[in-house]
């Protein structure tokens, strides 16, 4: 018997499968061991020793470790076959070090997709566990550690903030000064000057270039009164120019281009967009088959295999024709590309998003048919457009209009920009001395807006743009700063809170390196370059720690302390005084001697009557807010009574959810519902209204 050991449980299905009855597959979901709370400072570092780390096993892996080693007895060989990156590499370590496994002859297994050919071909070609690599991630690992741990123990006890970190801290900085910018903008007064004219029969918006005094912005109303009282009469085309522009494809996705997209297009959160991306390249069934659907989905490359170019390129000649098929593209890289993965793409290009749609759910649809349809697009040719550019003038008063057409769709028959601007069949015939009458003309007063926030996938563009970070780490890090409420989240739209902009406002004036955007890349690239064997370990880290230590410290004497806001009362255990707190369930009151003394008293809070009364018990209903802050209606009664009154959704009979008026209460209107058990019809006044119906195959859903 053969152990081969992966990351996730839901690969080892298809992995057995894939090589067969002598091997059998277990995971170790994930880490199994993580470093220890001992030891100076709680590091779990011996910092006076070479920085010698102490891991423990963590607490909810000691039943899988046990079952782990109990198999590795029994087997003849133990394959370490974890994620395909860094934070794989050093879990394959831990995984060698904990079963007692020699780390310079253990079969170390690399596949980059969950198919048979990729794992047919790792297994021909093992390789040892790359020891620079997990270097790399242990460096990684302590820096977080020793800065979050000493950071965040000296910003929660002067400022009540959560927590400080190497990454988190930094972008937290770049969301912050783009907050300061907000904060600071000052609008200004400008004017639109707007002239419409009649061509073809039809109104055509012209945009306007410079004034009769050759100025490109009007600034004020009288300048703007003044040009309006020219555009009178008709407008004299002045000059006409056609070209014919060809438009490449973007590259295949990397990390970041991925949650960019799905943000813009599916409106997918960065860390939905992971989850979702992980559940394909782990696989789904298909046909009765466990099939890996995407490449490893953490990348910062743009490269795709030969291979598949040549299967690509092939697929694309079959379905659209020869004359789609594009020249291979070579994308520039960032300096700060490591290149270690192909970009994410589709495992098989015969496997098209809607041949596996009814295996997917609507989420896993969306983002595979993204990802496929972009690889694809990659490979063939760019669009060709003729643009038909129009100037015209009116009594010197300047405009343009711009006149598109498709001379060829290129990559767009699979995957079309976002950006579309509206095309021609057929340009307008227009040349130089044509009048076309002015139907409509005047100023409009407008004021210059503040910057916008940052979406989450904003904020990963800028993470890899300055190299903050890692593809591992963009979606976790937004997660991060979410959690410690250092800001809050709207449909995607990052807003920095108070507390957040005093987290970052003190670590920049006292910590200003470890806020520093390029500081923190330069010590990314440092960290990376442990794992090319060009960097000491040692020196890295301790040069680091020497000098960071020596900052805590004058920190803790010179950094100024948020003043602590009392409550009434004394603590009923020690007798000290009693003070508010923020926690993750909102605000509280505890005691002051905090952790000598953990006494906790929840705020009591003064409820809101709605003057009706519950159905069911026949007490008061009050206002009450959810998780998510919203208010609802429930019975003051919870939790002997946990009735609460439903919003009710207005539902009329030209609604296209109406599918016929509800036969009991003869007021309301079935519409489509989810229930445990699938979909049914029920009625829009439920809960008045209980009427449910079967959803009969071929009615209207």
């Amino acid at each position: 018997m053969k152990l081969v050991i992966v990351e996730s449980p839901t690969k080892c299905e298809t992995i057995k499968r894939y090589l067969g009855d002598e091997y059998v597959v277990k995971a170790s979901y994930g880490h199994i061991r993580d470093l220890a709370t001992r030891g100076k400072g709680g590091l779990g570092i011996d910092v006076d020793n070479g920085f010698t780390p102490a891991y423990i096993i963590n607490k909810d892996k000691k039943k899988i470790v046990y079952d782990l080693q109990k198999l590795a007895k029994e087997a003849d060989e133990v394959i370490l076959a974890t994620d395909p990156d860094r934070e794989g590499e050093a879990i394959a370590w831990h995984l060698a070090k904990v079963l007692d496994l020699d780390v310079s002859k253990n079969k170390r297994l690399e596949f980059h997709e969950i198919t048979r050919d990729s794992i047919g071909e790792a297994m021909k070609h093992p390789r040892t566990i790359d020891l620079d690599l997990v270097q790399s991630q242990e460096a990684r690992r302590m820096l977080d550690r020793i800065i979050g741990f000493k950071l965040s123990a000296l910003i929660n006890k002067k400022i009540h903030s959560k927590s400080a970190g190497r990454v988190q801290s930094a972008t937290l900085k770049l969301a912050y000064d783009q907050e300061l910018k907000i904060d600071s903008f000052v609008p200004e007064e400008y004017y639109k000057i707007n002239c419409v004219i009649l061509l073809n029969n039809k109104e055509y918006d012209l945009t306007f270039l410079t004034d009769h005094k050759n100025r490109k912005e009007i600034l004020n109303k009288n300048d703007a009164d003044e040009v309006s009282a020219l555009l009178k009469g008709n407008a004299i085309v002045n000059e006409v120019n056609k070209i014919v522009k060809t438009i490449d494809s973007k590259p295949p996705f990397t990390t970041s281009t991925l949650q960019q997209e799905a943000f813009s297009r599916l409106k997918f959160k960065t860390d939905k967009t992971q989850r979702v991306a992980q559940s394909l390249y782990e696989g789904i069934q298909v046909n009765g088959e466990h099939v890996g659907l995407i490449t490893y989905m953490r990348t910062d490359s743009t490269r795709l295999a030969p291979i598949f170019v040549q299967r690509a390129t092939n697929f694309i000649a079959e379905t659209f024709g020869k004359e789609y098929i594009g020249k291979p593209k070579v994308f520039k890289a960032s300096e700060l590309t490591q290149d270690a993965h192909e970009a994410i793409r589709p495992t098989s290009n015969h496997r098209t998003p809607e041949s596996v749609r009814e295996y997917l759910s609507p989420d896993q649809y969306n983002l595979y048919k993204l990802i496929y349809n972009r690889t694809l697009a990659s490979l063939m040719k760019g669009k060709k457009e003729e643009i038909l550019t129009v100037n015209f003038d009116v009594n010197g008063v300047k405009f343009k209009a711009d006149f598109t057409r498709t001379l060829f769709q290129g990559y767009e028959i699979i995957y079309k920009d976002e950006d579309e601007v509206k095309r021609y069949k057929e340009l307008p015939s227009i040349n130089v001395g044509d009048t076309f009458k002015i139907v409509s003309s005047g100023s409009e007063q407008k004021f210059t807006t503040p910057p916008s926030h940052y979406s989450e996938a904003k904020m990963v563009k800028l993470m890899e743009e300055v190299g903050i970070g890692r593809p591992s780490t963009y979606a976790s890090t937004i997660s991060t700063l979410k959690k410690r409420k250092y800001v809050v989240e709207e449909k995607g739209i990052l807003t920095v809170t108070e507390q957040g902009k005093k987290t970052a406002h003190v670590l920049d004036k006292y910590f200003p390196d470890i806020v520093n955007a390029k500081y923190t890349a330069d010590m990314e690239s440092k960290l990376d370059s442990i794992s090319e064997g060009d960097q000491s370990f040692i020196n890295i880290i301790s040069t680091f720690y020497d000098s960071f230590i020596k900052e805590i410290e004058k920190a803790y004497t010179i950094m100024y302390v948020d003043e602590v806001e009392y409550a009434d009362g004394v603590c009923p255990k020690c007798g000290a005084r009693l003070i508010y707190k923020d926690g993750k369930n909102g605000r509280f009151i505890g005691c002051s001697n905090y952790p000598k003394c953990d006494y906790v008293q929840k705020e009591k809070k003064e409820l809101v009557y709605t003057g009706e009364v519950c159905p069911l018990c026949g007490k008061p209903l009050v206002e009450r807010k959810d998780a998510s802050g919203k208010t609802f209606v429930a019975c003051s009664g919870y939790p002997k009574c946990n009735y609460t009154v439903k919003e009710q959704k207005v539902v009329n009979v030209d609604s296209k959810e109406a599918v016929k008026k509800c036969p009991e209460c003869e007021t309301g209107y079935l519409i489509k519902k989810r229930g445990k058990y699938g979909y049914f019809l029920g009625c829009s006044n439920y809960p008045k209204c209980n009427h449910m119906e079967k959803i009969i195959k071929g009615r209207r859903k």
